[in-house]
């Protein structure tokens, strides 16, 4: 039982490092999500159902796609990478930044849906009422929608969270699977069950990820009880 708690110095980066992935992941994605699923859940404009397409398109597409759609644009020979590295020196692929934009990209659709399910359930009536006494369109979302829209919101925030932990398809073919910069738990885990004997090492990982995950759904929950408490 002792062995089996001990952790290498390469879990504990990859442990480390799931961890930072993630949560700059759901960082990123929180500002842009609550915008644009506002702006879906509010306006109707032509050509929204292909915006919609665009945004959901990673949730069925194989995610070793995406992360190979992500290697061509931002390769060192993409059409974005190459315009990034001639530019400003700055490499995408194949770093830490890789796993997060990857990360971002798989969990993006999963943010928007959430909190645009919560917008919507905002009566707008409330919205035209406040324009009605003085505020503008910023102002209505910012002392009406998000205040009522806040459980949504930290639901797409953990959901962001939680999908980064188990991101693999994506990562390991934009990112790599490169041990202490891009090899978040599920590539360790991966690695780990290609080696014989090293069963115990990879069940131990899998404990990890398992207790991240519900974890972060169990705060999630405390968090949307608590929202609801002070209403």
């Amino acid at each position: 039982m002792e062995n089996f708690f001990s952790f290498t110095d390469a879990e504990f980066s990859a442990i480390g490092l799931s961890f930072r992935v993630a949560l700059w992941c759901a960082v990123l994605i929180l500002p842009l999500a609550v915008f644009l699923a506002w702006y879906l859940a509010r306006k109707s404009f032509r050509g929204k159902p292909i915006i919609e397409g665009l945004i959901n398109l990673p949730l069925v597409l194989p995610p070793v796609a995406t992360g190979f759609i992500l290697l061509l644009l931002f390769g060192a020979k993409g059409i974005i990478g190459s315009l990034l590295f001639d530019w400003f020196g700055i490499h995408i692929a194949f770093t830490f930044y890789a796993a997060v934009l990857a990360s971002m990209v798989v969990s993006f659709p999963l943010a928007v849906r959430a909190i645009r399910l919560s917008i919507e359930m905002v009566d707008s009536n409330l919205e035209s009422a406040a324009k009605t006494l003085g505020a503008n369109t910023f102002q209505s979302f910012m002392r009406i929608t998000l205040p009522l829209s806040l459980p949504g919101i930290i639901s797409g925030f953990v959901l962001t969270f939680a999908r980064s932990l188990g991101e693999f398809g994506a990562t390991i073919i934009f990112a790599g699977n490169i041990s202490g910069e891009t090899q978040t738990i599920p590539l360790a885990l991966f690695s780990q069950i290609q080696i014989p004997g090293q069963e115990t090492a990879a069940f131990r990982l899998l404990l990890v990820a398992i207790l991240f995950s519900f974890g972060a759904m169990v705060f999630s929950e405390f968090l949307v009880k608590k929202v609801h408490e002070r209403r």
